[in-house]
């Protein structure tokens, strides 16, 4: 494995670690914290997100593989204009706000602040942000055989990007209230 997919690997190894840490944490300290999180978000949407989630978990795993596996970093162009060091930094730009989101959320609500709320907001819109440029980065990689493996990476992005973007940053952030 070339230096550039390590980079990526390694993204993926302590991000993720800092993402699930902070949500375990958040959990253990917080009684009642999954209502809590929820804020007034209805009862009949919540379980789009219980889908949203899963179908955003399996994504993230199929682009990941996609671009561990199929992708060469010094072959790889994105738009004629990026080479594969932008995955890494779209990978960061995930995994790093991903982690803050709970224990802003929590501050938030302990301190009754609609400041932290709005950073809250910027976090996931970060995520978002993020989200949509791997779907697009995936979008303009030359194809690469077998040209399957390249859809499912694309149909990956997209479920990961339904849940970054309009559950998370739209939709959650439009009813969540402090």
């Amino acid at each position: 494995m070339q230096g550039k997919k390590w980079l990526m690997l390694a993204i993926n190894i302590a991000g993720g670690a800092a993402v699930l840490g902070s949500y375990a944490h958040g959990i253990r300290t917080h009684a009642n914290a999954g209502e809590m999180l929820w804020g007034a978000v209805p009862q009949g949407i919540r379980p789009l997100y219980t889908a949203g989630m899963f179908l955003a978990a399996a994504g993230y795993f199929a682009f990941t593989t996609f671009i561990l596996f199929r992708l060469r970093p010094d072959e790889t162009r994105l738009g004629g204009r990026f080479g594969f060091d932008a995955f890494n930094v779209l990978y960061a730009g995930i995994l790093i706000p991903s982690a803050l989101w709970m224990p802003l959320t929590f501050a938030a609500i302990e301190s009754s602040s609609t400041a932290i709320l709005w950073l809250v907001r910027v976090v996931l819109a970060a995520v978002a942000a993020a989200s949509l440029g791997l779907l697009a980065a995936l979008w303009v990689v030359p194809p690469r055989k077998p040209l399957w493996a390249q859809r499912v990476a694309v149909a990956g992005a997209a479920a990961f990007c339904l849940q970054t973007t309009l559950l998370d940053a739209i939709v959650w952030s439009a009813f969540f209230r402090v």
